[in-house]
């Protein structure tokens, strides 16, 4: 049976005289005030999810690289301005990795490294920039990197083989790069609030593809070839 404890919208502002059991392996700190946790916490090398969402957290101890048995991990709407590098050695982290609604003002290149993470969701932070090399990132199904500041997507997106779902809306894209043509398994690709102005036609090569949105890009050219998506039945929004 998993030892969980749940803690979530209590209005904790510490975890003083909050017992931790050595044996947790479900911690949800969901929806509290906490500015910090205890080094206690980094020790508990049983858990497999750690909900710390919606807090008050400023950093990361890099004593979570002791975690290696955790699959979900969600640090979303906090004040957090760096991820410790750590985290990429958190080979264990399968299911979920949710980091978004920070201060982040760049990618944390450590995250590249975990290579059996199918979801990554890394919203609404401040991040212009990716690492050029994504390939590391090689179970990813679903990316989420809308509400930041990036320019330019690099080519080595086009590694990501089995990603399904791509999502960078409210961003200040005025391009992509053809790799992109490679993403053979995608099904969803969102696009709006960019400032595109032109489609790779390497994106004619992604025949699973269902729903394409390209709305408020007010300077796009379309391509004459959307007009073969919809026949085939892909939802293109525009």
């Amino acid at each position: 049976m998993t030892t969980r404890l749940e803690l979530s919208g209590q209005g904790l502002t510490s975890l003083s005289g909050v017992p931790l059991p050595a044996s947790l392996e479900y911690l949800d700190l969901y929806d509290n005030r906490l500015t910090s946790v205890p080094d206690d916490l980094w020790s508990l090398t049983g858990l497999r999810v750690l909900n710390l969402a919606t807090n008050r957290l400023t950093s990361v101890s890099p004593a979570i690289g002791a975690l290696r048995r955790l699959h979900t991990l969600d640090l979303g709407h906090n004040e957090l301005t760096a991820l410790p590098d750590e985290l990429g050695e958190l080979a264990g982290l399968t299911e979920y990795l949710y980091v978004s609604d920070n201060e982040l003002t760049e990618f944390p290149v450590a995250l590249c490294s975990l290579g059996r993470l199918k979801y990554l969701g890394c919203t609404d932070n401040r991040i212009s920039k990716l690492p050029e090399d994504l390939s590391g990132l090689t179970a990813l199904r679903e990316l989420r990197l809308y509400g930041n500041g990036l320019t330019e997507i690099p080519e080595s997106l086009g590694t990501l083989s089995t990603l399904r779902e791509l999502h960078l809306r409210k961003n200040r894209l005025t391009s992509l790069p053809s790799s992109i043509g490679e993403l053979s398994e995608l099904r969803q690709l969102d696009l709006r609030e960019n400032r595109l102005v032109s489609l790779p036609s390497s994106l004619t090569r992604l025949s699973k593809l269902d729903k394409l949105d390209l709305r408020w890009n007010k300077d796009l050219r379309e391509p004459p070839w959307l007009a073969d998506f919809e026949a085939r039945g892909c939802m293109v929004l525009r």
